[in-house]
């Protein structure tokens, strides 16, 4: 279909000139993207964006892309996060991709990310002891970016003033253009990205380097060791998974708190079911993944000709599943606009679908029901500071600053 119209879609015609589709998205739908969801859905549900190629919005349609990586491949061509090779398993189709799963898969297993509570859990508690005697925060310079770096570097084992380093270096790559005030693209961003991308690489070598002279009881040590059905992580694969949790699994999760903490800030009714009875925690969690959907959407390249939706698309076109969109689809959800902690069938797509959904989605859902849980046993009461509009990136919908007031006078 033709881009006018997705028009109502949030992602503008000024988009034309970006090979992300999100990039141009307005303030208002990166902070509240339902509506734009469902006209999408209404009015063009599958739609090309020159350049970017094509959005996929529709359940059925986002779980065919999903669902069928000889189609649609995650194997994307460029790196423009600075790796220097496909990042594992992201970047990875079958057959190869299947190694990486058998040997990752019981690293991250429901089982071993549960023994992470505790550790988790005292992260969280210190946290909040540092906010004691003060009645305003910023939520994300002091809670939502710190908390899972320090998981992190805890599920490494590495020290915990390395913090700082570590979120030099994932800003770096992620949002280089921010660090330095330039604009999005600049070659002082470009630069700034590969040079620090070239740090991170460095830095878990010499890491590695100290695994193989003395193991430890840590995921790096681990991957070193793990051997399954005779195949082993050469050092290259460990770095280039080591470089994917790095920039994805702390961005993803604090995007998370951002969208969650701002939902529950302003749903004080909801807030108050969670802070009477904390048995509702996983299932507000799966909740406001489904509604909030921090991922957006997740890209695709089609390795044959193929039609979605009724909308032709070549081979070696970019396609971008709605992942936030299906999660809103009435197709799914006949009540899709309600927010429910009980809501017994909740098949969402926030982790992704198919061979590559989130290898670290067990870890993920730890981290956020341990911080739901400790933060409202000590806080039952916050809101957003007056006055202020949180502005969230688009695509994966981050705050960089989110100024919170606490106690009951809130």
């Amino acid at each position: 279909m033709e881009q006018d119209e997705g028009a109502g879609s949030g992602i503008t015609e000024d988009s034309e000139g970006s090979d992300n589709p999100f990039e141009e998205m307005d303030p208002e739908t990166s902070r509240n993207p339902q509506p734009s969801y469902k006209l999408m859905r209404d009015l063009a549900p599958t739609f090309r964006v020159p350049r970017a190629g094509v959005i996929v919005s529709r359940r059925a349609d986002v779980e065919q892309v999903l669902h069928n990586p000889d189609i649609f491949s995650s194997a994307l061509e460029a790196a423009p996060l600075g790796n220097v090779r496909p990042l594992i398993p992201l970047q990875i189709d079958p057959p190869e991709h299947r190694k990486f799963r058998k040997i990752l898969q019981p690293l991250f297993s429901p089982q071993r990310m549960t023994e992470l509570e505790k550790p988790i859990a005292e992260i969280v508690r210190v946290r909040i002891d540092g906010f004691d005697g003060r009645d305003e925060i910023d939520f994300a310079k002091e809670f939502s970016v710190p908390f899972p770096s320090q998981v992190f570097l805890t599920l490494l084992g590495l020290p915990n003033d390395e913090l700082p380093l570590f979120l030099k270096m994932k800003d770096a790559i992620i949002r280089p253009q921010l660090v330095l005030g330039v604009p999005n693209g600049h070659r002082d961003a470009i630069a700034y990205q590969k040079e620090m991308a070239a740090s991170i690489y460095d830095y878990f070598n010499g890491v590695l380097d100290q695994r193989e002279q003395d193991p430890r009881d840590d995921l790096l040590s681990q991957f070193l060791q793990t051997e399954v059905e005779g195949d082993r992580l050469s050092r290259e694969d460990i770095l280039d998974i080591c470089f994917l949790f790095l920039i994805a699994g702390l961005d993803t999760v604090s995007a998370s708190l951002d969208c969650f903490f701002r939902y529950l800030a302003e749903h004080p009714d909801k807030r108050q079911i969670l802070v009477a009875d904390d048995a509702v925690v996983p299932s507000v969690v799966e909740e406001l993944l489904r509604w909030e959907t921090p991922v957006v959407g997740v890209p695709r390249i089609a390795t044959q000709d193929v039609e979605v939706g009724g909308c032709p698309i070549s081979k070696g076109e970019h396609v971008t599943a709605m992942i936030g969109s299906a999660n809103t689809d009435e197709s799914e959800y006949p009540d899709a606009d309600d927010v429910r902690w009980d809501r017994d069938a909740n098949r969402h797509l926030a982790f992704g679908g198919g061979i590559h959904r989130c290898l670290g989605s067990h870890l993920a859902r730890v981290e956020l029901r341990v911080a739901l849980r400790e933060w409202h046993a000590r806080i039952p009461d916050y809101r957003i500071k007056p006055g202020v509009d949180l502005n969230f990136t688009p695509g994966i919908r981050s705050v960089d600053s989110f100024p919170m007031i606490l106690g009951t006078s809130a």
